[in-house]
């Protein structure tokens, strides 16, 4: 069975993270939005992720780069690195 991207997230990977939980609040809205809004896109991966960082970041004032540091911990995170 397929799953959309923000099922995996939610269900399986970033709620259930030490990454995920030592977040704020805004930042866990924020990576969710993220996802949420590449799941829609149909342009492609890459495209699809930096316009979402982008747009996620100016509506929560946020740094984007807080969202990309956070993603490269997650990615450490679950790659046991």
């Amino acid at each position: 069975m397929k799953k959309k991207i923000s099922e995996i997230i939610e269900n399986d990977l970033i709620i259930d993270s030490k990454s995920f939980k030592e977040l704020t609040p805004v930042m866990k809205e924020a990576v969710k939005d993220v996802f949420k809004l590449i799941e829609n896109e149909t342009s492609d991966i890459i495209t699809r992720f930096e316009g979402a960082v982008e747009k996620v970041s100016k509506f929560h004032n946020i740094n984007k780069d807080e969202i990309y540091k956070y993603l490269e911990k997650e990615t450490n995170e679950q790659l046991g690195v």
